[in-house]
């Protein structure tokens, strides 16, 4: 896919990101060569490869679960800006 200048202005527009035109050759041509790059990936035979959801070890390591005494409320609630009835208070962000 060959990309344009005005591509990377549409896109920049798109992230509310102002570019300049020394800006904007710079970006036409890093993105040209990842886009060259997905297209090389894209030319590859996955036949039988089977589709993957992390490159990782599917299973990390875990520890057992072992109840034991928590913190006293007052404890807890010893740094908080602000308190109510023994929680957090929190600004309301839902109106």
């Amino acid at each position: 896919m060959k990309l344009t200048a005005d591509d990377i202005r549409h896109v920049a527009r798109l992230a509310r990101i102002e570019l300049d035109r020394p800006d904007t050759e710079k970006y036409l041509e890093e993105l040209g060569r990842i886009l060259g790059y997905v297209d090389k990936l894209s030319q590859l035979d996955t036949q039988g490869v089977p589709p993957t959801t992390a490159v990782g070890a599917s299973e990390l390591p875990r520890r057992e679960d072992e109840p034991r005494a928590c913190l006293a409320t007052e404890t807890l609630l010893s740094g908080a800006p602000a308190r109510r009835e023994g929680h957090f208070r929190v600004p309301r962000v839902v109106e």
